[in-house]
């Protein structure tokens, strides 16, 4: 079993294949709803078998009707709550393993809203989160905080990335940064 992290996967979201990236291309280059369904189904079961564990950092569906979706997704599911997972606990539970707020594992915290920094405390290497779609947390120069990692779809090809290549961007990041 191998574990893998993704987020905003934003099912049944129809106006999202027409939100534009700064540069003016398209955030989700698909044609409509029902292939970009496909391609999100078709790339996570191409990564994940059945017995692999998936968290999802939240948004996992805007409409309601689109969580049957997840039947098709490979794995167990964990989801970590997002700003648009707004319904009862109860349309949750058929689709996932666990649902959290927030989550802790090998010195990092997973959330689905990037945590300030000043709640790091030493307590966690990294934030792997998503909401940000397209974008990155920066410092004050301007420059990618390496403290974050964006687990948004859109980063990754539309498929989710290994907990252990997460691991290891961390790993390289506190070698050449002081958190």
């Amino acid at each position: 079993m191998s574990a893998f992290v993704t987020a905003d996967l934003h099912l049944g979201h129809s106006k999202s294949i027409t939100f534009l990236k700064p540069d003016g291309s398209l955030l989700r280059p698909f044609l409509n709803l029902g292939d970009m369904h496909h391609v999100l189904v078709t790339r996570w079961n191409k990564t994940i078998s059945p017995k692999d564990r998936v968290y999802i950092l939240g948004d996992v569906a805007i409409a309601r009707n689109s969580l049957c979706l997840l039947n098709e997704f490979n794995g167990n599911k964990v989801l970590i709550k997002g700003n648009h997972d707004i319904f009862k606990l109860k349309d949750y539970l058929p689709y996932f393993d666990d649902i959290r707020g927030a989550f802790v594992r090998d010195r990092l915290i997973f959330t689905h809203i990037p945590i300030h920094s000043d709640s790091f405390e030493r307590r966690y290497i990294g934030n792997v989160h998503g909401h940000l779609h397209c974008h990155s947390v920066r410092l004050d120069n301007g420059e990618k905080d390496k403290r974050y990692f964006n687990s948004c779809v859109e980063q990754h090809d539309f498929t989710p990335v290994a907990l252990d290549d997460i691991k290891a961007y961390f790993a390289g990041n506190e070698r050449t940064t002081h958190i």
